[in-house]
């Protein structure tokens, strides 16, 4: 997922004392994030971008993953370790 920078920084206590302005203010200004004991903790957005993220992570499978690699065409070489495969304790 891409990251989306909020816009907006609240704490927890002037978050909840002013929910409908935080939600106005993701859905016409960007991502607000809401912090606690001066970390971030969560990130309000809008649906519509949340569902447009949503769909941009679920498309796909592996294969497609790996043919969009950045490192693909790069030349980059790998060899595979001789031995075959390690045993391991369970």
């Amino acid at each position: 997922m891409k990251n989306v920078p909020p816009s907006d920084s609240w704490t927890v206590a002037e978050a909840k004392s002013r929910l409908s302005e935080v939600i106005e203010k993701a859905r016409h200004t960007g991502p607000q994030q809401i912090t606690r004991h001066g970390k971030s903790a969560v990130v309000v957005v809008d649906a519509a971008l949340w569902q447009r993220i949503g769909r941009r992570e679920q498309r796909g499978n592996f294969a497609d993953f790996l043919m969009a690699s950045p490192l693909r065409g790069s030349g980059l070489e790998t060899k595979r370790l001789k031995g075959g495969l390690r045993k391991v304790d369970l």
